[in-house]
């Protein structure tokens, strides 16, 4: 709305930050309760703080000075970064000192005035406006507010913080971008409807009307006429004549019988019939479009086209908007008539800027891959462009899709990384990670991040939380557990990685700059002095040869520290990761008391947490028979040896899948680790779910 100034008329008083209106509030109240005007703020510095406002900064070569000569803030500016800022604010202070104190008197003395002549001493009820600035913008915030533009200095650019303009500062005249670029937005709600559905799809929407527009700019052969356009307005004028002929001798019995009642008279004008045809009319019918069914090319098979309104949702969305890039283009290149419209001396803006909304709407998933990798090719398939680096094409993308997510290289992708509102009268916001600088140097990480989210999850950037996970049979039996035993979690966007203890701290850099909840369920992988897997046990000095426990969180590499940490040392220092590993357990293994264990994976953390369901399974095959064997040995000891070995080789995910299809999920409980993991997750996805509470705020409440 900034930025495409003919919207700025759209601003209205939704568009401010909803916890400024209790800042704003206090103003208006300020001014209806002071009668001394003159020991009131009236400078434009007590609103600007509670302000919508963007700053806009270009990167400028030195052969581009001309076209920003407007904004250059000193004489000493010799290229690089120039800033404006764009804000909403009031015209004249006060101006809107008078007239917000005048509506709000003025209600206020006529509500005194009723409750003063009313008998029976009630006081009124009755709300007139306005209540209170909130509620005076509401309605009048164009009239005392409008978009300015400043000039900011490049010098006093510190990272992303706005700068403070001096008090004096002054507004630039007209628009600053003017002639600089050229924006065009593809809004996501784009109207598309079944053609069976009463009222049909927004007809502005379809290909058709679109090919209208596109005539009228670019081709209309009796608009500013070319050349090679008099076959065309000659065989319209053949087409007009013949017609007239036509009309002058069919409707000559009918204006025949008129002249019988003496009209027209010897004074009274002659009717005379002529038609006008206008070409773009052509295109103005539900039919001007179809679409051929059999797709051969022939005429003859006329009764096998259909109208446009009869195609798929999807493909009327797709062909829509990919003509509307090809019309942005064409209009910013000045193609066709456009050029002579447009007018010779006015220069064509180096930069053009398209934002699309969520293009993935009514698009099933290859669809919205072909469009996002087709998009930008479109937008420079032109003579002028292509590599030409004197006219840049920024094309925006806003998504909630991971198949889009897919196409883009991953240095293109800015994520919106969501902030609770930290206190009351806060409300949430986002800051933008730039993941083109996630992974800094490290090219092994940042390849190996890349290829893996490419082959496997881009949803990790729709998620509330993700849980990387050891192997397949967590990624299998994790989901079970969450459904049986964790409704909230299940409830909740959760993006579940298979990505293996020696890879996951791979990932840091990017769930570190993404901001986003993280459980990490991976094993203890114990390994002895010669780094040879063993059973876990207490006072062996056995290592971890896990890189995620070593190098993330806990950072730890002795298994005996590993063991006695609390919950609290296994989160990382932002509070946004933690990591569950095996841990000792006290199993109820034969009749006497319970005896402790260390288990070495995921698998027989399992059996150990249900011995009882593990010990009936002696009819099974595969590893949950080597795993009822196991724990049917007369000692803990020895069923824990036997349960290690059997994991060597045994086939683990073909155990998970076992226990789904021959078990009712909900009868097996999950590993302690696991269990107080997925509780910790719960937890703080409450947290993050708490949004804003404001005090006071006119026209608010929660939201």
């Amino acid at each position: 709305m900034f930025l495409k100034r003919t919207k700025a008329k759209d601003i209205s008083t939704t568009d401010f930050t909803l916890s400024n209106w209790a800042s704003i509030n206090k103003i208006g109240e300020q001014w209806a309760s002071n009668v001394d005007k003159d020991s009131l703020d009236l400078t434009r510095s007590l609103w600007v703080p509670w302000m919508p406002m963007i700053d806009v900064w270009l990167q400028v070569e030195e052969t581009e000075v001309h076209y920003v000569s407007h904004i250059i803030p000193t004489l000493d500016w010799s290229g690089g970064l120039l800033g404006v800022r764009l804000i909403l604010e009031p015209k004249k202070v006060e101006d809107l000192y008078k007239g917000y104190v005048a509506a709000y008197t003025s209600a206020k003395n006529t509500i005194d005035l009723w409750d003063s002549e009313n008998g029976d001493g009630k006081k009124s009820s009755l709300s007139l406006w306005p209540q209170s600035m909130h509620d005076f913008l509401d309605r009048e915030l164009h009239k005392y507010f409008e978009v300015r533009a400043y000039v900011l200095d490049p010098a006093k650019l510190i990272g992303s913080e706005p700068q403070t303009l001096p008090l004096d500062s002054e507004p630039l005249e007209g628009d600053p971008f003017a002639g600089l670029f050229k924006i065009d937005i593809i809004n996501a709600q784009r109207g598309f409807s079944d053609a069976s559905t009463i009222g049909g799809a927004s007809s502005d929407r379809r290909l058709s009307a679109q090919l209208r527009q596109y005539f009228d700019k670019h081709l209309d052969p009796t608009e500013l006429p070319e050349a090679n356009d008099l076959d065309a307005l000659e065989a319209i004028e053949a087409a007009r004549t013949a017609f007239d002929e036509k009309l002058k001798t069919s409707f000559h019995p009918a204006i025949s019988e008129l002249e019988g009642l003496n009209y027209p008279g010897f004074s009274d004008p002659q009717i005379v019939l002529s038609s006008k045809l206008n070409p773009l009319e052509a295109l103005n019918h539900d039919t001007a479009v179809q679409f051929n069914v059999l797709g051969d090319g022939n005429p003859s098979n006329g009764t096998l086209y259909l109208p446009e309104k009869y195609n798929g949702l999807g493909f009327q969305n797709l062909i829509s908007m990919i003509f509307k890039l090809i019309r942005y283009r064409d209009e910013w290149m000045r193609v066709g008539k456009a050029a002579k419209k447009e007018g010779d001396a006015d220069f064509i803006a180096p930069l053009h800027i398209v934002l699309i909304e969520e293009p993935e709407a009514h698009l099933h998933a290859q669809v919205q891959q072909v469009f996002i990798k087709k998009a930008y090719g479109v937008l420079r398939k032109h003579t002028t462009l292509g590599h030409n680096k004197q006219f840049t094409t920024q094309m925006v993308v806003s998504t909630h899709s991971s198949h889009i997510a897919h196409e883009i290289d991953f240095t293109s992708l800015r994520y919106f990384q969501r902030k609770p509102a930290a206190s009351t009268n806060d409300v949430p916001c986002a800051t933008v990670a730039n993941l083109t600088k996630t992974f800094g140097s490290d090219s092994d990480t940042s390849k190996f991040a890349t290829r893996y989210l490419k082959t496997t999850h881009c949803d990790l950037f729709f998620a509330d939380a993700a849980i990387l996970v050891e192997g397949p049979a967590e990624r299998m039996l994790i989901p079970h557990f969450i459904r049986n035993k964790f409704p909230d979690l299940d409830k909740s966007y959760i993006s579940l990685l298979e990505i293996g203890g020696s890879h996951a701290h791979r990932l840091k850099p990017l769930i570190e700059s993404l901001g986003l909840l993280t459980l990490i369920i991976t094993d203890l992988d114990s390994v002895n002095e010669k780094n040879e897997k063993v059973v876990p046990k207490a006072g062996e000095k056995y290592v971890t040869g896990n890189d995620t426990l070593k190098t993330w969180a806990p950072c730890m590499t002795n298994l005996d520290e590993l063991m006695c940490i609390n919950d609290v040392n296994k989160i990382s220092s932002d509070g946004d990761v933690r990591v569950a590993y095996q841990c000792k357990v006290l199993v109820q293994f034969g009749k006497d008391k319970k005896e402790s264990a260390i288990p070495y994976t995921f698998e027989d953390a399992l059996v150990l947490s249900n011995i009882d369901f593990f010990k009936k399974q002696t009819s099974a095959t595969g590893l949950i028979k080597k795993m009822a064997t196991a724990v049917g040995k007369p000692t803990l000891g020895e069923a824990c040896e036997a349960m290690f070995n059997a994991l060597g080789n045994g086939k683990k995910a073909e155990m998970a899948l076992t226990l789904l299809y021959s078990t009712e999920p909900s009868l097996l409980q999950p590993p302690k680790y696991i269990h107080e993991g997925l509780e910790w997750l719960t937890a703080r996805l409450k947290e993050k779910s708490a949004d804003i509470v404001v005090a006071g705020a006119a026209g608010g409440g929660a939201s």
